[in-house]
């Protein structure tokens, strides 16, 4: 496939209203436009997704409470895309909001908001998810007694060298670090970095180099730099920034966080009244970041966002307006354009394949 071919892009969900599942388009790289792929593929509340290293299977969270969430295996059409259920295994903890998978393809990992656990799965031949290896539950709260109550597992991460996981959690302004015991399908506790009382650290992002990792805070709507010392796992504090415009008053919610692969900018997004993407250049020989400015995401609850494989393009998902709108993404100053805006119901995760 040229590089000019389309690429398949998959949508998580909020299963509400009219909503129905893991949908499915064409983008096409030449003039950065959607085009529907298909039929959705049903499913209960699928909104986070992870794309196996081999490309063959996509995997799913079902985020459901009470009596608990499910992860989903998924296998891919290599003709058509379509998706196919292989199967589906219970989430060990209720809402799962986040899933990641380790470099070798071996191990799927969650993270279960509700109930502030992570979960741990072999993939089998096939694809097929096998029962939990390892579950952990994380303890603690945090300030903001409406939001952190208790722990909240928000995302989870494996390093780029596959020796550690990293998973943020909400509800105690941490992100907890593990070994990966990549025999056993294990975390062994191995570390923490705190974060500001009520910060509620939601997702982070590494630098493409593999020194910096880039926390996203949603309930102060801040940006977090650390130093990553992949030796010992470790991650050092080095600077604390507001992802919102400076006279911004409303509601802080910070969403997504993304690294350009050129490594020379970050994307983070604001839900509440801001409904912005902001934008950050990275400086290269601290991994420090300044602020460059801010763009509406033309759309309510920029909930996630991705950036197309060639770094050209970010498409935002705004979850409360059922929109997928897509920008033209400056190499140079970083800079975002509006291109154009896709309708599909509850959007929550981009992914592309």
């Amino acid at each position: 496939m040229d590089a000019a071919s389309p690429l398949r892009l998959y949508v998580g969900t909020y299963t509400f209203e009219n909503a129905i599942g893991i949908y499915r388009f064409h983008f096409d790289p030449a003039a950065g436009s959607l085009a529907d792929a298909g039929p959705a593929l049903e499913s209960a509340n699928p909104s986070f997704l992870a794309l196996h290293p081999n490309g063959q299977y996509l995997y799913a969270v079902n985020e459901q409470g009470e009596p608990g969430g499910g992860v989903s295996a998924l296998g891919i059409d290599p003709q058509s895309g379509a998706l196919s259920l292989i199967n589906e295994q219970p989430s060990h903890g209720t809402l799962p909001c986040h899933l990641s998978i380790d470099a070798t393809g071996r191990w799927l990992f969650v993270a279960n908001y509700g109930s502030g656990s992570l979960a741990v799965y072999p993939i089998q031949d096939g694809g097929s998810l096998g029962e939990a290896s390892d579950v952990i539950q994380h303890e603690g709260h945090g300030p903001d007694q409406g939001r952190q109550e208790g722990p909240h597992a928000h995302a989870i991460y494996v390093t780029p060298d596959n020796r550690y996981v990293l998973a943020c959690d909400l509800g105690i302004d941490k992100v907890m670090i593990y070994r990966l015991d990549r025999e056993q399908g294990k975390l062994l506790p191995h570390g923490e970095a705190v974060l500001q009382p009520g910060a509620g650290p939601r997702h982070l992002d590494f630098h493409p180099n593999g020194k910096y990792v880039y926390v996203i805070n949603e309930l102060d709507s801040t940006l977090a730099v650390f130093a990553y010392d992949a030796e010992a796992g470790r991650l050092s504090a080095l600077q604390t920034l507001s992802t919102l415009p400076e006279d911004y008053t409303g509601p802080k919610s910070a969403a997504e966080i993304m690294v350009h692969p050129s490594g020379r900018f970050i994307y983070a997004s604001n839900r509440g009244q801001s409904n912005s993407i902001a934008i950050f250049a990275v400086e290269e020989t601290s991994g420090k970041l300044a602020l460059v400015g801010h763009v509406s995401s033309q759309g309510q609850n920029p909930r996630h966002f991705t950036i197309d494989p060639s770094g050209k393009y970010l498409l935002a998902a705004n979850q409360d307006s059922d929109s997928i709108v897509t920008f033209a993404l400056d190499l140079g100053t970083g800079h975002l354009s509006e291109l154009s805006s896709t309708e599909i119901p509850w959007p929550v995760c981009l992914k592309f394949a």
